[in-house]
């Protein structure tokens, strides 16, 4: 047992890290998605499964050939924490824990950490000693915001959440948000050709959007309602009689628009786009508020808000791993009298998490 794991598990992927006792990293692999939420626990554990036996398949050299069948046969792992998007009750980390600890061998306990993905990227706040509170905010196929306050034990606590509902009821600043944005925006304005008003000027975005879904002409944006509404074919039979992105969920039809959109909006500096991102950034800006007070408030009306000014801002998922995205949220939340005395983009969670999950050796709570 002198393997410490680390697994970010995200909608669009899952990062698994091993790393020995003194936090050197031996192994890394990637693997599929792995939201809790919006998978069954089979699917949920083979993705799992996948990401951790490549990740302990690269900690040889040369890497292994031959598969690392999990369960183990003996226990391998002093210890694994597991930072999972749509773990956001004590529900679902019991269930999540359960089919983990009998993956991987480790038995429920303190040797085995399962939490929201924000958890791991608060580590940034045992840099910054001179300051004890962090809000992690996830903007990704998702969006989760957490808040942190550092314990004198040298644990991190968590505050208050918001956010994390999943695209249906919120997923602010996500990918999901920044693709149905784009559908919103482009209905609007085809309502107001409908009524006769001056044309807007052409978008680079729109054209994109429409050429994606097979759809010729601006004025013919109407048609992409059924690209969103209609569901995947039920037959094998039904599939092959119809356009390829139709085959795709419904929620990712939107999702998969955000490379289009940033494209759009940061390299061919489409107006349109650029809207479309500053509406999607100040949504995630507004639930990192939510859980802020400003310089002066009376504590007592938000107990467990913290003041910007004396916590980290550590973002973390693709979207806000894009800078001009992340200025775009820090601006919005400037705007609202919220300006973080840090801001951190932690670039690789997992790894992050593993190296302090080695440095406190069996547990973390």
């Amino acid at each position: 047992m002198s393997l410490f794991l680390c697994v970010d598990c995200g909608g669009s992927k899952t990062s698994a890290v091993i790393a020995d006792r003194s936090g050197t990293i031996l192994g890394r692999a990637l693997g599929g998605p792995s939201n809790f939420a919006y998978m069954s626990a089979a699917a949920f554990t083979d993705a799992v499964r996948v990401a951790v036996s490549n990740a302990l398949k690269t900690c040889v050299s040369p890497p292994s050939i031959d598969p690392i069948s999990l369960p183990p046969d003996t226990e391998i792992f002093a210890s694994a924490w597991f930072g999972i998007s749509g773990v956001d009750s004590l529900a679902a980390i019991a269930n999540a824990s359960a089919a983990l600890s009998a993956l991987l061998g480790i038995p429920l306990g303190p040797r085995l950490v399962v939490a929201n993905d924000t958890h791991l990227l608060a580590a940034p706040l045992r840099l910054h000693p001179d300051i004890k509170h962090a809000v992690a905010a996830i903007g990704g196929t998702g969006s989760c915001v957490v808040s942190f306050q550092h314990e004198p034990s040298g644990m991190l606590s968590e505050l208050a959440r918001t956010g994390g509902w999943g695209w249906i009821l919120g997923d602010e600043g996500g990918g999901f948000h920044v693709g149905r944005e784009t559908m919103r925006q482009m209905m609007h304005d085809a309502a107001r050709s409908s009524l006769g008003m001056e044309p807007l000027p052409p978008s680079s975005l729109k054209e994109k959007v429409l050429e994606r879904f097979g759809i010729k002409g601006v004025e013919n944006a109407p048609e992409v309602l059924p690209v969103v509404h209609l569901p995947e074919p039920s037959t094998a039979e039904a599939a092959a009689s119809v356009p390829s992105y139709l085959l795709v969920a419904r929620e990712k039809r939107l999702s998969q628009l955000a490379p289009l959109v940033f494209e759009a909006a940061f390299k061919d500096k489409d107006p349109f786009a650029l809207n479309v991102l500053k509406v999607c950034a100040g949504g995630l800006a507004d639930q990192i508020a939510m859980l802020c007070r400003e310089p002066g408030e009376d504590p007592n009306l938000k107990p467990r808000a913290l003041e910007a000014n004396e916590a980290v801002l550590c973002f973390g998922g693709s979207l806000v791993g894009i800078e001009d995205y992340r200025a775009l949220v820090i601006e919005a939340l400037a705007e609202k009298g919220h300006v973080f005395k840090y801001v951190e983009f932690v670039d690789d969670a997992a790894a992050v998490g593993v190296v302090g999950l080695a440095s406190l050796g069996f547990g973390l709570i």
